[in-house]
């Protein structure tokens, strides 16, 4: 279990790194700061975003989804207020950082399940699945 939290953390932080390259509003000083920051996205991401996630869910279901958006990219910011050296010029750099790491996410997701099963499964195997087998 410590070495997945460990694999996760060091995912996050090459998530961040990379949006730090690709958004000019995204700073970081040294790789020890960036680290960090992915610590404290992880504990924030942990702790704080899945009660926004049930306190905003009426809206996150009429804006099919696009509100949790918002919350990550509210979650990217408080990392940077927490975080002296990771640094978020705006909130519109936040969302962009927000949307490059759900895009990341779901490349690992594709990736993770290519690389272990052989195939991409987007829905839970059950009864009725051609490959279901008791």
């Amino acid at each position: 279990m410590l070495i997945g939290l460990l694999i996760i953390w060091l995912v996050t932080a090459m998530g961040l790194w990379l949006v730090t390259l690709l958004v000019p509003g995204v700073h970081t000083r040294s790789a020890g700061d960036l680290l960090l920051a992915a610590l404290v996205l992880g504990a924030i991401n942990a702790v704080i975003r899945p009660l926004l996630w049930v306190l905003t869910l009426p809206l996150t279901v009429v804006t099919f989804g696009l509100f949790a958006l918002l919350i990550n990219a509210l979650m990217v910011r408080f990392t940077a207020a927490m975080v002296p050296g990771f640094e978020v010029d705006g909130f519109g750099d936040a969302l962009l950082a927000a949307v490059i790491m759900a895009l990341l996410a779901i490349a690992g997701f594709v990736f993770l399940q290519w690389f272990l099963f052989d195939a991409v499964y987007w829905l839970q195997i059950g009864p009725g699945h051609p490959h279901f087998v008791i």
